[in-house]
């Protein structure tokens, strides 16, 4: 029978800030991940289909979701680094 020690409960706040740039027909974010251990930061656009009529949110949404899936991309990336060093620690 194995003995578990319970774990304290630990709790944190990262920050998440969107920048939104207006410039024509074009919407620029300037995103930043704050884990307190760690920032990311990503910069990404969209632009207006010349066809399509002007609506500002349109473009606030498609280029701030490409800043989050950028950010998501460059988080899994830090996770798997972290662990693979982890498991480098443990191995010596």
């Amino acid at each position: 029978m194995s003995t578990r020690t319970a774990t304290p409960m630990r709790t944190k706040r990262w920050s998440l800030r969107l920048d939104l740039f207006e410039e024509g027909d074009t919407t620029k974010v300037h995103a930043v991940l704050d884990t307190g251990d760690n920032t990311l930061e990503t910069r990404t656009t969209a632009h207006r289909n010349p066809h399509d009529p002007p609506v500002p949110e349109i473009g606030d949404e498609f280029a701030a979701a490409r800043a989050l899936i950028d950010l998501g991309h460059k988080l899994l990336r830090a996770g798997l680094s972290d662990s693979a060093a982890n498991d480098r620690l443990e191995a010596d």
